[in-house]
């Protein structure tokens, strides 16, 4: 690359030691690592839409199955009690605990619903391209919605009730709890192969390509990767 091409690409700080450096032209399956510490600054997945539509898709499905199906199943002393993640907030509720009822809801359903119902009509709409400009906004607030899915806090969550419990009274893990774990499986797996760039490029902004172009060349991390 020559120096003016490598001068024109963006400065990126390397997550782990700080360093700037500036990103190359990625090839279709490269890897951008930190000069100084190895770290991964960018990758240029081979497949960067439809494995993530697949996986997006798959989740969603999961989700669905997460939140309709029971958690867990408990008895003790002859009493019997099952509940969803909707229950348990209801009953945080009923209980007093409207904060925390809040936080499970917003965190479990609200938050990763709203990110794969969004990154799913990005992904859909990148089929065809070019993208309409509200496509880059929505792509946007589904990856400001993306950290707020902590279906891996709740499920650690749970773990730990079902060990201090489990001397008390009988525990058959659901449906849901399962659907649980793979989701904390396949959110982030959605995000590591997903590559907004590939989205930014494919936009077609109302000012003309040189804000398209900055979009899909610039420093996307602070534009919501």
């Amino acid at each position: 690359m020559s120096d003016a091409a490598r001068s024109s690409q963006p400065l990126m700080a390397c997550q782990e030691c700080d360093l700037l450096q500036r990103i190359p032209v990625l090839p279709v399956g490269g890897r951008a690592r930190c000069a100084r510490c190895g770290f991964v600054l960018a990758a240029r997945p081979r497949d960067p839409l439809e494995l993530p539509l697949v996986l997006t898709l798959t989740a969603l499905i999961v989700f669905v199955v997460a939140n309709a199906m029971p958690l867990m199943d408990l008895s003790a002393v002859g009493r019997y009690a099952s509940t969803t993640i909707l229950g348990g907030a209801r009953q945080m509720w009923l209980d007093g605990e409207r904060i925390t009822a809040m936080i499970v809801v917003f965190c479990a359903v609200i938050a990763p619903a709203l990110y794969l119902l969004m990154m799913l009509a990005v992904l859909l709409a990148a089929r065809r391209p070019p993208l309409p400009h509200w496509s880059g906004e929505l792509l946007r607030w589904g990856l400001h919605m993306q950290p707020w899915a902590m279906y891996d806090v709740m499920l650690l969550g749970i773990l730990v009730a079902l060990i201090k419990i489990a001397q008390l009274a009988t525990v058959d893990p659901g449906v849901g709890l399962f659907a649980m774990g793979l989701l904390a499986l396949l959110l982030p797996a959605i995000s590591v192969t997903f590559d907004a760039r590939e989205v930014w490029k494919r936009v077609e902004w109302k000012h003309g390509d040189d804000l398209a172009a900055a979009f899909a060349d610039g420093n996307y991390e602070e534009r919501g990767r």
